[in-house]
């Protein structure tokens, strides 16, 4: 019988990789800082909230496009960044990023349009793109000598075609940790409005950014509002990835296009946790605020027990992630080492090269989460002081 016609463009993707990783940390007792998620939960008046909600009789589908008082907290928390949109036609609310992300390829790209990504890429993108029916254009992100990473202008430049349909950007940069500067930021929108293209941005670590960094919308650019989509969720900014309550923001003309795709997905999600959502957007940012100070102090404290271990320890000026070049320990593979760490030391790291269509360019880079307690962090830093 021939293969599913789907499969072979699904390919790379990590899912069964994160799975058997998973495994080998339960099989091991092994401290797992290769899953993306944190080990406490949200602001306790969000939680109070959803359980009025749920408890309150919101736990029938809501609209379509989402509840009328998170699609309102949207637009005020978006007026943060300068940009106003309309709650009623032009914010729609998702089964987290991952849908929305998928919607909007599936709804603004046809069979034979390319899609450039940015590599390493978050692990769905690959999948999106091939369920659209797209092809993807991958551009790599240049190491400078101090090791940070940057988007690579001049690669983005010499990859747009006259096919080219979209742009999907991630900053911050999971899974490096990258946050892209303005100016950077601005000669991706000068080459969209050049070149006819829209950009799908994924901000989902927007709060999340460090040392003075700043998160900079595409969309508040110029030109760039009415040909950007913005896509954004709760997960990452309110440690409930599991509620997956995401949103879009955009034209009326583009969101309605996500909309017709995303009502056949899921329909809708997430009923009583839409309150929720909207309570925390305005009244938990300060909560965030020292999430932020606290995941910061998290990276500093994973970065220096790494490099301690004898890991080469890259910037990271965002989100929940910090990589490390496995080079300077011996080892020239970060994939074989990720498959050894959960037995001999009893800690678990995702390869990066499992994020790249070009895996020789970064098999030499690893993966850490710091979105944990500080107990686990310690652990996981005695554990691999031991690893040589």
């Amino acid at each position: 019988m021939r293969e599913p016609a789907l499969v072979p463009r699904l390919r790379p993707f990590t899912a069964t990789i994160f799975a058997e990783m998973t495994a080998l940390a339960v099989k091991h007792n092994a401290v797992n800082l290769g899953q993306g998620f944190p080990d406490t939960d949200g602001p306790a008046g969000m939680l109070e909230a959803a359980k009025n909600a749920l408890f309150g009789g919101a736990n029938q589908y809501p609209p379509g496009p989402g509840r009328p008082e998170l699609r309102a907290a949207i637009a005020r928390h978006r007026l943060r960044y300068g940009t106003e949109y309309d709650p009623d036609t032009e914010i729609l609310v998702t089964a987290g990023a991952t849908e929305a992300i998928t919607a909007a390829l599936i709804a603004l790209t046809e069979r034979g349009d390319e899609v450039i990504v940015v590599e390493p890429y978050y692990d769905s993108y690959a999948a999106a793109v091939a369920m659209a029916g797209a092809e993807r254009r991958v551009i790599g992100l240049v190491e400078n000598p101090d090791g940070r990473l940057e988007l690579d202008l001049d690669a983005l430049r010499a990859a747009i075609t006259p096919r080219t349909r979209a742009v999907l950007l991630n900053s911050p940069h999971n899974p490096t940790g990258t946050v892209f500067t303005r100016a950077q930021l601005e000669a991706v929108a000068a080459l969209c409005v050049e070149h006819d293209l829209i950009a799908i941005t994924d901000e989902v670590y927007e709060h999340l950014v460090f040392d003075g960094n700043e998160h900079v919308p595409l969309a508040t650019l110029p030109s760039m509002r009415e040909r950007t989509v913005s896509i954004s969720s709760a997960g990452k900014t309110f440690n409930c990835t599991g509620w997956k309550i995401g949103w879009v923001c955009s034209t009326p003309e583009l969101v309605a296009a996500v909309k017709a795709a995303k009502q056949f997905i899921t329909f809708v999600s997430g009923g009583p946790l839409q309150p929720a959502v909207a309570y925390a957007l305005d009244n938990e940012l300060e909560w965030v605020e020292g999430l932020r100070t606290s995941l910061q102090d998290k990276r500093d404290r994973l970065s220096a027990g790494l490099a301690d271990a004898g890991f080469e320890v890259r910037p990271s000026e965002g989100t929940y992630f910090v990589c490390v070049d496995v080079r300077p320990l011996g080892f020239t593979d970060a994939a074989e080492l990720a498959w050894e760490l959960p037995e001999r030391v009893g800690v678990a790291a995702v390869p990066v090269k499992v994020f790249t269509d070009h895996p020789e360019e970064w098999k030499h880079l690893l993966r850490f989460a710091f979105c944990k307690r500080n107990e686990v962090i310690d652990e996981a830093v005695k554990r691999l002081r031991s690893l040589v």
